[in-house]
């Protein structure tokens, strides 16, 4: 088992870093990335750290599944139909078992607007409650939005609502595989959910969890809740692997950095900002320096400072 994590956790200095410098590492297909095996059965295609573009698909965040003897669980729908098709030619080359269950990790595109595919294989798919009702609200700005980037890649897309909904767990006993799908609380976006598999140490974190890419705070996102989920839910399970939302297999103290770090740190930082008596304007360019090194930082770190003044304020 150590040599499995050492393998594990060097799984980034035996591959192209998924950057934002690189637009696609797998150009014969529509995934931005091959499917690695994280640890024994359980794979994850890595997305690019970077916004979504025609050149890597909508590949932006991380594709798993977890092959038993009985079949595979596919974590996220993926970006688009022919994104989810994809996966499923990967899949169809490692196992002949078929793919029983797609679980959403969120509400987000990538994570939900690939479910056309899956349904149109007469897949099960699962998210919660929370989830399920923000991406409907917002489904069709939200295909519109893949539409303009990924134009022709988005043939096939539709709109497809996950068929199975949990609220705080949904157990799975698949091929002698014992399989926990959890919500544990408020993180970065409505229905977080997580997918665990305690007999391996194996935490499929979703967005709960960043690495090696700043992670965004959206309009509403209560980044005090996400640090109280962590605290309390998330870190107590102490899982040896994860594999985050965003960026490279890796282990809880390196998601931990990146994630419950950062949001400390800048929640301190506008903490003092708004002690000194500073306005909007200025939480802008509170220093964010020591995270400049993540990818999407020019992109996120002012917006992120702003967000969470506007938070603050009130608190």
């Amino acid at each position: 088992m150590k040599q499995i994590l050492t393998a594990a956790l060097c799984l980034s200095a035996g591959m192209a870093t998924a950057s934002e410098d690189i637009a696609d590492q797998y150009p014969q297909s529509e995934l931005y990335s091959k499917p690695v095996e994280v640890i024994p059965h359980v794979f994850s295609a890595i997305g690019a750290t970077a916004p979504p573009t025609y050149e890597n698909s909508g590949h932006n965040n991380n594709l798993s599944f977890i092959e038993t003897d009985e079949g595979v669980i596919v974590i996220n729908g993926g970006a688009s139909y022919r994104l989810a098709a994809a996966l499923h030619e990967e899949i169809k080359a490692i196992t002949d078992k078929p793919v029983v269950l797609v679980i959403n990790e969120n509400g987000q595109g990538h994570a939900m607007l690939g479910n056309s595919y899956w349904a149109a294989q007469g897949v099960d798919i699962l998210a919660h409650v929370d989830a399920i009702a923000a991406f409907e609200k917002e489904a069709d700005f939200i295909l519109q939005g893949m539409q303009r980037y990924n134009r022709d890649k988005a043939e096939g897309t539709t709109i497809a609502l996950p068929n199975i909904s949990f609220s705080d767990r949904y157990d799975i006993s698949l091929g002698g595989v014992e399989i926990q799908v959890l919500y544990l609380g408020p993180a970065h976006d409505p229905g977080d959910t997580q997918v665990w598999i305690p007999a391996w140490g194996m935490m499929i974190a979703g967005d709960i969890a960043f690495h090696e890419r700043m992670l965004p705070i959206f309009e509403g996102t209560c980044t005090k809740c996400w640090l109280e989920t962590w605290e309390t839910a998330f870190e107590p399970l102490a899982p040896t692997y994860v594999i985050p939302g965003h960026g490279h297999p890796t282990n809880l103290a390196q998601v931990r950095r990146f994630t419950f770090d950062y949001l400390t740190d800048l929640r301190a930082k506008i903490g003092e900002h708004i002690d000194g008596g500073g306005d909007l304007a200025g939480a802008y360019y509170v220093d964010q320096t020591q995270w400049q090194r993540l990818d999407t930082f020019e992109e996120l770190a002012t917006k992120n400072a702003g967000r969470v003044y506007e938070e603050m304020e009130w608190e």
